[in-house]
């Protein structure tokens, strides 16, 4: 292979990474419920993709390989443990799941199981979104650790006692009974505005993988509004995200200067956003008025990131 088809293909092994992660690693943690060990397992995959790739050429379902190579992995990991019999259900449940070994196989996005399981009451609340942007959204721990203004180091160990507490824990990776969804809703909203806002940064340099966190983080929330139509705050936040979204092309001058939203060109602003914004707007706001609270009520999660410093 020459020095540029080797260059495609180790592109080729990054893009997915990136494209991908969330999705792969939700997958093989919902059936194993070990998220730490698909994490690994996914890890060891990609470092075998760059030498099986090059040599032999990338498989026609990048994916699937992806997903069956971690698998094996996760299983050689299992059976080297000193006492297997903890394991046991992990060994199990990995031998039993064997559809992504067909390479035309399309697998399920199991992303917002994942943020409901980080986000039970079980964890500490304060690593429910640091947990979510590292697992669903494949963050590296120091960025995250920035964002939370610690040190790399104490929220790389935090991360590892809430994955254990996961395991041990034996919490369920499925979506919580209707009943228990309202508890877990505000760290998932937390979660999935934490994301935008880190993708918006990146679009302003700090990060290739702004775009692709920012547009994540509205698939994810108009997935939890299909789980949730009658939340208004599900509405109110992927319409704060998308009228947010809808002026990106504005935000920026030829140049790459910064442009203020009072200097935006209206022009350049996507109108079917701003329009599919309004619409979600509309409703949460239908939904809040139908409603009777009381005095304690709590106050809307949208709001209140509404009331915060936000992109423009």
């Amino acid at each position: 292979m020459s020095g540029s088809d080797e260059e495609k293909v180790h592109w080729t092994i990054e893009r997915v990474a990136r494209e991908s992660y969330g999705r792969l690693v939700a997958y093989r943690s919902v059936h194993t419920h070990d998220l730490a060990a698909a994490e690994d397992g996914l890890s060891d995959a990609l470092i075998k993709a760059l030498t099986a790739w090059p040599r032999n050429g990338v498989p026609q379902n990048p994916e699937a390989w992806l997903l069956t190579t971690a698998r094996h992995s996760i299983i050689d990991a299992v059976r080297h443990q000193r006492v297997v019999s903890v394991s046991e259900p992990t060994l199990q449940l990995l031998q039993e799941n064997t559809m992504e070994t067909s390479s035309s196989t399309e697998f399920p996005d199991e992303r917002l199981k994942l943020l409901f399981v980080c986000a039970h009451p079980a964890i500490d609340p304060a690593m429910h979104t640091p947990l979510m942007l590292q697992t669903v959204l494949g963050l590296d721990a120091a960025r995250i650790a920035g964002v939370f203004l610690i040190s790399p180091k104490t929220m790389g160990q935090r991360l590892v006692r809430a994955k254990t507490k996961i395991r041990d824990g034996g919490i369920q990776f499925e979506i919580p009974d209707p009943r228990d969804l309202p508890e877990r809703l505000d760290a998932v909203l937390d979660a999935i505005y934490a994301a935008f806002g880190i993708g918006w940064d990146g679009v302003m340099g700090g990060d290739g993988r702004g775009r692709e966190l920012a547009d994540e983080a509205i698939w994810l929330a108009r997935v939890l509004l299909r789980l949730m139509p009658n939340e208004a705050e599900v509405c109110g936040l992927l319409a704060l995200m998308l009228h947010c979204e809808a002026r990106r092309a504005a935000r920026r001058g030829r140049n790459g200067r910064y442009v203020p939203l009072s200097e935006h060109d209206p022009k350049l602003w996507s109108v079917p956003l701003m329009e599919e914004a309004e619409r979600h707007f509309e409703e949460a706001s239908k939904i809040w008025t139908s409603r009777t609270f009381s005095t304690g009520s709590r106050n809307s999660v949208a709001t209140r990131r509404a009331g915060t410093q936000r992109p423009d």
